[in-house]
């Protein structure tokens, strides 16, 4: 939320005495920018001021904004068919897509469970891997390994996973069994690794088999990692980690899931990242993409050895949504994806992926800028205080640096993005997978003024 001068307009009035914002402060003198367009790129607000889209809504928006057969697809499908459960039933949008999506995913991961989020297919991960392990003898098998920082969901199950203690506080106790291990962030690795990507790679993989040992292997069901972690500010796997967490995951019978709510659908180069960091993982998480947010979607995509303890006519996952593989949001996804084939987008990322880091790269000859790390259509920017040791914000100077003025500064400039301080300082961006050199100059032009005048705030 921004803070506006006292010559607010009425939607805004409006909004702010009605509309619970999310992740939001509230208060007097607080109320939203209200954003009424979007048009490939760029959104536009109530007073018609253009904006680039640095983070696609919220890792979201694929394909751009204002795709017209996206809204005619739901159009066509809610005129046909509007809605139906998925509760003993079948449709024929949730029929294709789940097809479709086992086409992409890596070996026999052909079994797609639909919920309306990605929060939802992280919290039907872990029920799943509960129920698969207690169906096939191993109930003890319970517990749950994520990273640092890491963040996964706020469902009471999804919370437990996450890793940011600052969103787990207010609601504890929380649902048990979730425990953390050291995340991939090489700018910020111990003394000795953080100049050796291999080695790091393999010593932060090795903490997992150390937290599985510690922990009891018969009470381990399944690690949660992100083909590049979110919160923190982008931390992509060092090389050998995700074939070395394989190797102890199938040692110890723990599942991997790759959670790619963010990371599936191009946002790294392909439909799912972990085909992008050459690991076959258990289970995948994904939404956002699935639809470029045109309706609300999310799926759990399981092994198909994992569907086999409910395959024997009788036993059940005792787990659902009402509006799960809602068919509109189905058929969106279907059209999405029609987009992607059509247009190469996977290419597109892959092909303009390097200038995209060579030209925000630019920024590391600002003293303010420690780290610029991320993979695909996919940055974080560390910012510092001493680029030398360093040395990060104290919590007032975050508090006054990014929430006091880069937030509020980057959007008047002309780019919505995120300063995020759930970790070190980040800027995080994640723009519309269409843009290409002309949207990268833009981007680095606005995050070099701001950025200059943030460093002289300090």
């Amino acid at each position: 939320m921004t803070a506006v001068a006292p010559e607010t307009t009425p939607l805004q009035q409006r909004a702010a005495r009605h509309l619970w914002g999310h992740f939001s402060r509230h208060g007097e003198g607080i109320t939203p920018p209200v954003i009424t367009r979007g048009e490939g790129a760029r959104i536009f607000d109530a007073e018609g001021r253009s904006y680039i889209d640095g983070l696609a809504g919220l890792f979201v928006v694929q394909v751009g904004h204002g795709r017209a057969e996206l809204a005619e697809a739901a159009a066509r499908q809610a005129s046909e068919l509007a809605f139906f459960p998925l509760w003993s039933y079948a449709t024929p949008p949730a029929i294709e897509l789940a097809e479709r999506l086992a086409s992409y995913a890596p070996g026999d991961l052909n079994r797609v469970f639909f919920t309306t989020g990605g929060g939802e297919a992280v919290e039907s991960a872990w029920k799943l891997a509960k129920q698969y392990f207690r169906k096939t003898g191993k109930p003890g098998k319970h517990k749950v390994l994520s990273r640092s920082v890491a963040y996964h969901g706020t469902t009471q199950g999804a919370l437990a996973i996450t890793g940011i203690p600052a969103l787990k506080q207010d609601f504890e106790p929380l649902t048990p069994g979730g425990f953390r291990v050291p995340n991939t962030n090489q700018y910020r690795a111990p003394q000795g690794l953080d100049t050796d990507p291999e080695a790091f790679g393999i010593w932060a993989a090795d903490r997992i088999a150390e937290a599985i040992e510690f922990e009891g292997p018969d009470t381990v069901a399944a690690v949660f990692l992100e083909p590049v972690q979110n919160s923190g500010g982008c931390f992509p796997p060092p090389p050998g980690y995700f074939q070395r967490v394989r190797e102890i995951c199938d040692r110890y019978d723990v599942l991997l899931v790759s959670d790619e709510v963010i990371c599936a659908f191009g946002r790294i180069g392909s439909m799912f990242a972990c085909n992008d960091f050459g690991y076959e993982p258990d289970i995948i998480t994904c939404a956002k993409g699935l639809t470029s947010g045109y309706s609300p979607l999310g799926a759990m995509i399981a092994h198909d050895r994992l569907f086999e303890p409910f395959a024997d006519g009788s036993t059940v996952f005792s787990h659902g949504y009402t509006f799960g593989g809602h068919p509109v949001s189905a058929a969106v996804a279907m059209a999405n994806l029609d987009i992607f084939e059509r247009e190469g987008l996977n290419d597109h990322v892959a092909r303009n992926a390097p200038a995209f880091k060579a030209t925000l790269e630019k920024l590391t000859d600002l003293p303010i800028v420690g780290d610029v790390r991320g993979a695909g259509y996919f940055y974080g920017i560390e910012l510092v205080k001493d680029k030398s040791t360093k040395e990060s914000f104290t919590d007032a100077e975050s508090e006054r640096i990014l929430r006091g003025f880069l937030s509020t500064a980057l959007f008047d400039n002309g780019l919505y993005c995120r300063a995020d301080d759930r970790g070190d300082p980040v800027i995080q961006l994640a723009p519309p997978l269409i843009i290409g050199q002309p949207e990268f100059d833009e981007i680095e032009s606005i995050l070099r003024g701001v950025l200059a005048q943030a460093w002289m705030l300090l």
